[in-house]
């Protein structure tokens, strides 16, 4: 198995041990903050009292709600000095929710997002091309500095204007993309309606997300343009994208378990369903130190694949998500 770093590589006991550990500082990290001091004492929850990961189901969960009601700064575990990025989701049905991050914070995502981009095979020699728009939206910042992490020739062409990205991609040997793949489609017919073929270019591998999609659609993506395309998985409140990220196998998205704790609980009553069952997705920052969010109820319905993926890696895969439990 070919990896970006030693922690891509490790194994089940490795990761549960790594975990604990990482969680146990977490939770203290976290009531530093005005929000979880308060939410703990309400609960009656002391973070020294978890010394296993059996005992996470006594931690209070967060929500959307909590993250709104604490706008602007009200979960900084941080002085508003030591911050140095914010970003936030776009708050069209009210209140953004905003996610700051410490210098150390965006190391260690841009390290994350380079070792989705190594597992999916690409390299610091090839050229990337980042279609994805840039601001407070975290997908192009974040696959971007990856990508530079990594090495790449990195080119942040942004979204839209159809006929400059098809100029960069032909005239700078673009081997690599990020691309939403309903644009990635429309994309295709403004080749053909200047007379290109796109699978004469060396492009070989794209990163496709933030949005839902048909797994006969990626099929089609790949036989259109000759690509290998993988599958991402990511939101704001845990970074962005680098949560979760397909390998080469395309069978399910790898969950990097030494930076997420990742549950699968009942949309009901919050209590873990069985391995393999669809349930809601539960997310807990291991390593963030400005703001860090704890057993997040993501509201997103997936599971938890069973037996280790054929690729060598002991990082649990998620499954393709199943919609939302609030919609």
């Amino acid at each position: 198995m070919d990896c970006y770093d030693a922690a891509e590589a490790l194994s089940r006991p490795e990761i549960a041990q790594l975990q604990i550990g990482r969680l146990r500082r977490s939770l203290a990290q976290a009531a530093k903050s005005p929000f979880y001091a308060r939410r703990f004492a309400e609960a009656g929850f002391d973070p020294d009292s978890v010394h296993s990961l059996n005992d996470v189901g006594r931690i209070p969960f967060t929500t959307k709600q909590d993250l709104r009601d604490s706008y602007p700064d009200g979960m900084l575990a941080l002085p508003h000095s030591e911050m140095v990025r914010m970003h936030a989701s776009s708050g069209t049905t009210g209140t953004p929710t905003v996610i700051y991050h410490t210098q150390k914070d965006l190391d260690w995502w841009a390290s994350l997002m380079a070792r989705c981009m190594y597992m999916v095979g690409l390299r610091r020699t090839d050229v990337f091309q980042n279609m994805s728009g840039y601001g407070l939206f975290t997908g192009g910042l974040g696959i971007h500095y990856g990508a530079e992490k990594l090495g790449c020739l990195t080119i942040p062409a942004g979204a839209g204007n159809s006929h400059r990205q098809i100029k960069l991609l032909t005239d700078f040997k673009v081997t690599g993309i990020h691309i939403i793949p309903s644009y990635a489609l429309y994309l295709h017919s403004i080749f053909a309606e200047i007379g290109l073929d796109p699978r004469d270019l060396p492009l070989r591998i794209a990163l496709v997300g933030a949005e839902p999609y048909t797994e006969e659609a990626r099929g089609r993506l790949q036989e259109l343009y000759g690509i290998k395309a993988y599958n991402s998985y990511g939101l704001s409140e845990m970074n962005g994208p680098g949560v979760a990220f397909e390998c080469q196998e395309q069978n399910g998205m790898h969950v990097w378990e030494d930076a997420y704790l990742a549950e699968i609980v009942d949309p009901a009553t919050g209590e873990p369903v069985a391995e393999g069952e669809l349930g809601e997705l539960v997310m807990t920052t291991l390593g963030r130190e400005g703001m860090p969010v704890i057993r997040y109820r993501t509201r997103d319905m997936t599971r938890f694949l069973p037996g280790q993926c054929p690729c060598g890696r002991a990082h649990r895969r998620i499954d393709r998500l199943h919609g939302r439990c609030d919609d």
